[in-house]
């Protein structure tokens, strides 16, 4: 008994831990027609000096996964209008 209540109380704890890093980016939502186009988007992503090397659509914003100008991965949620960052992690 005090096995399975060790574990249930592990996992609730482990559960809670990382929630800030599973924190999604609030991006504004605007209609589809008003999105920057992805390739549009990617270019001047990349004329910044980023490498992309995942692009994905998150809820209301454009995500990036890649490098920046210094080698560092980075990951960064745009707003798919203006293409704004709105968060951003960058590898120390």
């Amino acid at each position: 008994m005090k096995v399975r209540a060790l574990s249930l109380l592990l996992v609730s704890v482990a559960s809670l831990s990382p929630l800030s890093a599973w924190a999604k980016a609030d991006c504004k939502a605007y209609p589809k027609n008003e999105w920057m186009s992805e390739a549009d988007a990617k270019a001047r992503i990349e004329a910044q000096g980023y490498t992309i090397a995942k692009f994905k659509v998150d809820g209301n914003c454009y995500e990036i996964y890649g490098k920046n100008k210094e080698g560092k991965k980075v990951e960064i949620y745009y707003d798919a209008k203006t293409l704004e960052p709105v968060k951003s992690e960058i590898e120390k």
